[in-house]
């Protein structure tokens, strides 16, 4: 039975080679791309279950690359693994938090590159179906089927993962999480974010929320809740 299919996308020939070698080899179906705009082409005609995308491409790069799908709602739950050179924890993160779901380095190792292949399979097939109930607190709308958020009839403009954050505080308002946590219960086990960065989405999101970021309170020593309605 066959594997499940993966999208391969690099502008280096060697690199795509070693790619479709030792993913084919383990029964997985092989497709290729060379760019950034082939990529989001072949994903919107024939959905992989799984993209392993370099960021340095030609004319749109993988960073916009991975934007563009997971801003879309057909195309945002199909799992990312990040192929670079750049090893800087900033370009890592930037990736991440666009919503990839993993990295590797180049050079890399083939039985590195299956096993993160495999894990994030794994863990996309264990993932539960989506709560996808519509909020409605303090005056803000969370649509999670849209993946929007309006307040006052507006639409509020969030990254992927600072809508991943608020989603789930605004779901258990008056629940204390740590940072750890917040990565973990966003993200998954052992998601390769520093908790820092949950600092950083709060900070974004309060600002994009205005006055109403404030329903987002930090519980010092811990981490953060979103305040009750009647607390307000």
């Amino acid at each position: 039975m066959a594997k499940e299919k993966i999208l391969i996308v690099d502008d280096e020939e060697d690199i795509l080679e070693l790619l479709r070698y030792n993913l084919a080899r383990e029964g997985y179906q092989i497709e290729a791309a060379e760019s950034g705009e082939k990529t989001l082409k072949k994903v919107r005609t024939d959905p992989p279950e799984l993209i392993v995308l370099d960021l340095m491409l030609p004319g749109i790069d993988g960073l916009e690359v991975a934007r563009t799908l997971k801003n879309d709602p057909k195309t945002q739950d199909i799992p990312i693994i990040m192929l670079t050179a750049k090893g800087e924890e900033a370009d890592v993160v930037a990736g991440l938090e666009l919503g990839a779901d993993d990295y590797i380095t180049k050079p890399f190792s083939p039985r590195v590159l299956l096993a993160r292949v495999r894990a994030v399979l794994r863990r996309k097939s264990q993932e539960p179906v989506a709560d996808m109930n519509e909020l409605n607190i303090h005056g803000i709308h969370i649509h999670p089927g849209r993946r929007s958020v309006t307040i006052d009839d507006q639409n509020v403009e969030l990254t992927f993962t600072e809508f991943q954050v608020l989603y789930f505080l605004a779901k258990r308002p008056g629940w204390v999480f740590t940072r750890s946590q917040i990565v973990d219960l966003v993200r998954g086990h052992n998601y390769p974010v520093t908790d820092r960065s949950v600092d950083v989405q709060i900070v974004g999101l309060r600002k994009k929320l205005g006055p109403y970021g404030k329903h987002i309170e930090t519980v010092r020593g811990v981490g953060y809740k979103f305040m009750e309605e009647n607390s307000a």
